[in-house]
């Protein structure tokens, strides 16, 4: 029997040769959750303009401590006249600092007599002032190529005032569920059949990953159906991804028909849950490849392969740093439990205390349990042939998309 691979190898396997996907141009408002093509060059500063942190009074700081004439008033948006000498300038939040003037004092603390105001002493130069450029300088680097386009990112862009922005078109994946006893929700099941808990699933993943499911499809248990529902899913998708299959039963035809029409880099991880797990390509008839990644048929392992190998693939494929690895966390562990010959990924809970950070295991770690995955937030890191006591520490994945 071969050998089990570890995990380091598969992933570089599946991102071996892996280019980020062409770019289109998208409205900025149709933007979110896409990944940038190219970096973003800052046009104007921000804020462009010094303006007043709060309400209050703009003056020099040389005059403070004295009844100052108010000389103007300037309101966001309007236009501020040079400071007369030996005045203040009544002014309101993000309104114009006046030329001459180089403090604000907030309207609590200045008592107010007609056009006249009483200013404090001791007012800093400075004080309640944002300085032009203080948040964004004209010319600087404003958004990262293979930046994700997150909400605060958007409000970035649009302070600039782009309206459209260059991105990685999104990866487009075939998703394949096979087996005869696998069928559809709302369909009443026979003796031996289950529902597809899979597709949904992993969908779901995906589209949080960045990738467009363009294509669905149920494989039934034929050899010859295998491979033509195989070969249609390549022409369609730059990524062809199955459920079930890749085992070794007389039924499992997803291995075969894989070395029949492309190839197989790899087959059966040294890791649980997920052991058959197969990686390899695809011909797509147009000269290029399609990727394949060969999912367990049970739902846990699919949840934990979509996290561990579908995630930095589809990062590879978006040209996004920020998707090919996921966060990792250091807690101790409040459980105990004691691995095999595979690395265990255990699903767990964390918990911050003012201790720590603390990762909970769900009792039942089977790979069938799909409630685990509904509550857990972490994949915490065992390797093999290690007994974990409480208190241990622990290397946990992050699952955040």
């Amino acid at each position: 029997m071969a050998e089990l691979v570890p995990i380091e190898h598969a992933l570089k396997a599946l991102l071996a040769e892996v280019c980020p996907l062409a770019s289109e141009t998208l409205a900025l408002e149709h933007a979110a959750g896409r990944v940038l093509a190219a970096s973003v060059t800052a046009a104007l500063d921000v804020p462009a303009f010094d303006n007043s942190a709060m309400d209050g009074y703009a003056l020099r700081a040389a005059d403070a401590g004295a009844w100052l004439p108010v000389s103007q008033r300037i309101a966001a948006g309007s236009p501020a006249r040079p400071l007369e000498p030996g005045s203040c300038a009544r002014i309101f939040t993000g309104g114009e600092l006046p030329e001459g003037a180089d403090c604000v004092v907030m309207q609590e603390e200045v008592e107010r007599d007609g056009e006249r105001a009483r200013i404090p002493a001791g007012v800093a130069v400075g004080n309640s002032v944002r300085r032009r450029a203080r948040d964004v300088a004209r010319g600087s680097v404003l958004l990262e190529a293979g930046t994700r386009l997150a909400a605060a990112a958007l409000g970035h862009l649009a302070g600039q005032g782009i309206d459209e922005v260059l991105v990685r078109r999104r990866p487009r994946v075939a998703l394949l569920s096979t087996g005869d006893e696998v069928v559809e929700p709302g369909t009443p099941l026979a003796p031996g059949q289950l529902y597809n808990s899979n597709r949904p699933m992993l969908r779901q993943l995906l589209e949080s990953f960045g990738a467009e499911v363009v294509h669905l499809e149920s494989v039934p248990d034929d050899a010859d159906k295998t491979r033509a529902c195989l070969a249609r899913a390549a022409a369609l998708a730059d990524v062809v991804i199955t459920t079930g299959g890749v085992s070794v039963g007389e039924e499992d035809h997803v291995k075969h028909a894989l070395e029949a029409l492309g190839e197989l880099d790899l087959w059966r991880l040294a890791i649980r849950p997920g052991k058959p797990l197969a990686l390899g390509r695809l011909p797509r008839g147009d000269g290029r490849t399609a990727r394949f990644v060969g999912l367990p048929g049970n739902p846990v392992s699919s949840f934990v392969g979509a996290w561990l190998f579908l995630r930095p693939l589809m990062g590879a494929l978006l040209g996004c740093p920020a998707l090919e690895t996921l966060p990792r966390v250091t807690a101790v562990a409040a459980f105990s439990t004691t691995t095999g010959p595979r690395r265990h990924y255990m699903r767990v809970k964390l918990a911050f205390t003012q201790a720590g950070v603390e990762a909970h295991a769900f009792a039942d770690q089977d790979s069938s349990v799909l409630s685990s995955c509904v509550h857990a937030d972490a994949l915490a890191i065992v390797d093999p042939h290690r007994r974990v006591a409480p208190g241990d520490p622990l290397t946990c994945l992050w699952l955040t998309a």
